[in-house]
């Protein structure tokens, strides 16, 4: 699924998705990059001093500690074998280090099929960005030429229909709602119904991110995950997690328990131009075996991109 197509001709020149990524992530390579960059300034060898402050900065990246002492690991295995001896190769190793560990469960995006809706659940904490995530989602596609639908189950948090709602008057896309603390799991079955009768080719379910009933939000995650399955056959497609760059190690700790309860497909990890510590990335996929597939690179509706490792690392380590 090829979630994000440039399209048209721009009135000035506008950045590429490798400016745009790498504008994103200023913070954190001056936070992670170009650290390493001054570690290894002028020093004529590897040395455990060298390796104490590579790893002091790995942790303030919030690559965390797991996957901070395996890079670690794999760098004295490579010096050890004699693979890896002079400092000026120490940070393209780190480089290699972290482009494999994204790439390990990379998948490409799967294709929209033709005349079948495609289920798009979104779920994730208040305050992550769902509802602008899901809008960025919505316009790329619908500027794609697809017919974009939206569930608006989120039905607990006062607002969110109506932010939901306002979202989709800009972008252009209708929303299947019913009123305030209706059951989320009627508005998902209703929402199904529509999108088969109205043949549109991509829906997407917002979810709530907390609730202020006695209901768990997980089971009710899990109810609206099986409603899903039960009305349309092969659903839901993808289940994406929305994940704050923000809000670091907690990311985890959040990500282990959508995906214990609902099987994550992938991870949307919003606001990476607001941190230094965007190595939480690496640390979520590395930990989680789950792929990363977009990314919020800005506030604008075009600024949701496609996570690919290999153009991540490049736009991480570019001078």
């Amino acid at each position: 699924m090829e979630f994000i197509t440039l399209f048209g001709t721009p009135k000035k020149k506008e950045p590429t998705v490798f400016e745009k990524i790498k504008d994103a992530v200023k913070q954190t390579k001056e936070n992670f990059t170009d650290q390493i960059q001054d570690l290894i300034e002028g020093e004529k060898e590897i040395n455990p001093q060298m390796l104490d402050h590579l790893e002091a900065i790995l942790i303030g990246a919030d690559i965390g500690v797991v996957t901070t002492n395996e890079i670690l690991k794999n760098i004295k295995d490579r010096m050890s074998r004699k693979m890896l001896q002079d400092p000026k190769e120490l940070r393209g190793a780190i480089k290699e280090e972290l482009r494999k560990i994204l790439n390990v469960n990379y998948t490409p995006s799967k294709e929209i099929p033709e005349g079948n809706p495609f289920v798009v659940l979104i779920v994730g904490v208040n305050g992550v960005g769902k509802t602008t995530t899901i809008a960025k989602l919505a316009y790329q596609l619908k500027h794609q030429g697809k017919e974009v639908l939206l569930a608006a189950a989120d039905t607990f948090r006062a607002a969110a229909i109506e932010q939901l709602q306002e979202w989709a008057d800009r972008v252009g896309v209708e929303v299947i709602k019913h009123g305030a603390g209706a059951d989320p799991a009627a508005v998902v079955y209703d929402s199904i119904q529509a999108a088969k009768a109205r043949r549109v080719d991509v829906l997407i379910i917002d979810t709530a991110g907390r609730l202020h009933t006695k209901v768990n939000l997980m089971e009710e995650c899990k109810k609206i995950k099986r409603v899903v399955a039960r009305e349309h056959n092969g659903a839901p497609h993808e289940i994406l997690l929305v994940l704050d760059a923000t809000v670091g190690q907690n990311g985890i700790a959040q990500a282990k328990q959508f995906h214990q309860a609902l099987g994550l497909t992938g991870l949307v990890i919003t606001k990476l131009d607001g941190t230094a510590k965007g190595g939480i990335v690496v640390s979520i996929v590395n930990e989680l075996t789950i792929p990363v597939k977009l990314i919020g690179v800005g506030e604008k509706l075009p600024d949701l991109q496609p996570f690919d490792p290999t153009t991540f690392t490049e736009a991480l380590f570019d001078d």
